[in-house]
C-alpha cells in the first residue's frame, strides 16, 4: 500500500486495484488488511476495479467532520479514465439520472423518472487520443456508485477494461489521481495527487498527456 500521508486523525494511502476499499470485507482483500491493529473510518469508496487516492479517519471525531464535507460538497475528486472510443465534445458536463440495481450491482442511465432515479453530474476534458483511445480527465460534481463508468458507457465510450459496462476485458483503466479536502482538525486546505503506471497498457499510450 503506498502511503502519501499520516498523522493522528487522518491516513493518505494509494488503493491498489482489485482491493476493496472497506476497511473489512470477509472473503476479499481490503485496505484494512493492510493496516491490521489500526482502526480506519471509511469515509468515502472507491469501486473495487479502480486505483487511487483516498482518505481514512483515525477517529470518529475525524470520521463525522470528513463525511459532512462529502455531504457539503467539501471534497474534490478528480480521475483519469481511458475510454473505448472517441466523443465528439472534447469537453464538457455530463448529466443524467441514474438508477441502482443492488441485486444485480449495476447502475443504468434512466430514460425518463424512474423510481429511485438520482441526479449525477461530472465535467470532462480529453486530453489525448490514441488508437481509437481517449484519456478523459474527469472531475465528479456528485458521488453516484459506478457513475464514471455507466456515464461514459452510455455515450458509447466505456472505460477501457471494464467489462461490466462494455469496455472489453484487462484492467480497468480509471484512477483517482486527485483528492482534495479540509484537514478535519487543522483545518488546512490539503491536496494529494498519484499517476497511474504509466508503462502499463493502456496508459502507456497517454504517457506524455499524464506528464
Amino acid at each position: 500500500m503506498n502511503e502519501l500521508y499520516r498523522d493522528d486523525e487522518i491516513l493518505v494511502v494509494v488503493k491498489p486495484a482489485g482491493v476493496v476499499s472497506e476497511t473489512e470485507q470477509k472473503g476479499a482483500k481490503c485496505v484494512g488488511d493492510f493496516y491490521p491493529g489500526t482502526r480506519l473510518y471509511a469515509v468515502h469508496r472507491l469501486d473495487r476495479e479502480t486505483a487511487g487516492v483516498m482518505v481514512y479517519a483515525l477517529s470518529k471525531k475525524s470520521a463525522a467532520e470528513l463525511s459532512a464535507q462529502i455531504r457539503e460538497g467539501g471534497f474534490e475528486k478528480r480521475y483519469l479514465a481511458v475510454l473505448r472510443g472517441l466523443l465528439p465534445e472534447k469537453e464538457g458536463v455530463l448529466r443524467d439520472l441514474l438508477v441502482r440495481d443492488k441485486a444485480r450491482n449495476i447502475t443504468s442511465v434512466a430514460a425518463g423518472e424512474a423510481e429511485g432515479a438520482k441526479e449525477a453530474e461530472l465535467e470532462y476534458r480529453i486530453k489525448g487520443e490514441n488508437q481509437g483511445l481517449s484519456l478523459a480527465d474527469i472531475k465528479l460534481h456528485t458521488g453516484r456508485t459506478h457513475q464514471i463508468r455507466v456515464q461514459f458507457s452510455s455515450r458509447s465510450a466505456p472505460v477501457y477494461g471494464d467489462g461490466k459496462y462494455g469496455g472489453g476485458r484487462g484492467e480497468t483503466a480509471l484512477f483517482a489521481y486527485s483528492l482534495t479536502f479540509t484537514h478535519p482538525e487543522t483545518g488546512e486546505r490539503m491536496n494529494f495527487t498519484a499517476k497511474p503506471d504509466e508503462e502499463s497498457f493502456p496508459w502507456n499510450l497517454f504517457a506524455e498527456e499524464i506528464g
